[in-house]
């Protein structure tokens, strides 16, 4: 049976507030990067921070991360792009990036977003919605223009679709050769307050399934403001991957957990249902012989 590769989503937006085990500095990225890569992490996925937790940008917040993990696990490499809300660019988006690729630390994989989404909160409970919402901006032009960039600094887009038909733009890059083959999708489902995703339910997930592009792809489920832990034998049954972590949610049912605590009970369950876990090599093979770490 195919392996699962877990990729852990370690911080996104998520608060220390919240869980005080979400890591925030470049320290606390690597040692938490170390950690899950050690509890059967292959692919480690972060928003670089400054001490405070807010989103930074910074090239050198970036190159602490990656050359710490690097200097010490295999593990691949998978950074957020500065996201397109207030008019940034696709260059502006991609600025540490290019740094980190002109350092010669080049990260394994960098997202595209494949489509345009309003990102909206709804309270169902009380009827109404949460804040003013958003709109991220992910137009055609400017994924094709941030894969050939990709292409150039040798690093694998991992595929990010909202929706069907992000899912069916993920194939038509694959069908064009935008992106190498097999490609690597993460199909997001959102709990109930977040609106934005499929919803995180079995029919949500079927939905992609059944939609699946006839390209080559391995693909993995975002499961935001929910565990995933209730969909996760539907995911092994039917050969998906994890994308999981602090990053989408507490994980209150582990009590108050670490990323590492989030893989182990993910690994373990894999087992459970006959799936060994994937290594990084070992997800770099399923993945595609080129990519290779750097």
């Amino acid at each position: 049976m195919k392996k699962l590769i877990i990729e852990v989503r370690m911080n996104e937006t998520a608060r220390k507030d919240a869980n005080p085990n979400v890591p925030y500095t470049p320290d606390e990225i690597v040692a938490d990067a170390i950690a899950c890569a050690e509890a059967g992490a292959a692919i480690v996925h972060f928003h670089g921070r400054d001490a405070a937790g807010n989103e930074t940008s910074d090239p050198e917040v970036y190159r602490q991360i990656v050359s710490g993990i690097r200097e010490k696990s295999d593990v691949l490499i998978h950074p957020t792009l500065g996201q397109f809300f207030g008019g940034a660019g696709p260059d502006e988006r991609m600025a540490h990036i290019k740094a980190l690729a002109e350092m010669g630390l080049a990260p394994d994989m960098a997202p595209l977003d494949t489509g345009s989404n309003n990102i909206d909160m709804f309270d169902w409970q009380a009827g109404e919605f949460v804040g003013d919402g958003a709109v991220y901006v992910n137009t055609g032009a400017n994924l094709r223009y941030m894969a050939g960039r990709m292409r150039e600094w040798g690093i694998r887009p991992q595929l990010c679709s909202w929706s069907i038909p992000n899912l069916r733009l993920a194939g038509a890059f694959l069908a064009a050769g935008l992106v190498p083959a097999p490609a690597f999708v993460t199909l997001v489902l959102s709990g109930e307050r977040g609106i934005m995703g499929h919803p995180a339910t079995e029919a949500g997930l079927r939905a992609y399934l059944d939609n699946m592009p006839d390209e080559a792809m391995e693909w993995s489920v975002l499961c935001g403001g929910r565990e995933i832990f209730d969909l996760l034998p539907m995911i092994l049954r039917e050969g998906g991957h994890v994308s999981a972590g602090l990053g989408d949610t507490t994980y209150a049912s582990l009590g108050q957990p670490t990323n590492a605590d989030v893989v182990r009970a993910i690994a373990a369950m894999a087992r459970e249902h006959g799936r060994e876990v994937a290594t990084p090599e070992e997800a770099r093979m399923m993945l595609g012989k080129q990519l290779q770490p750097a």
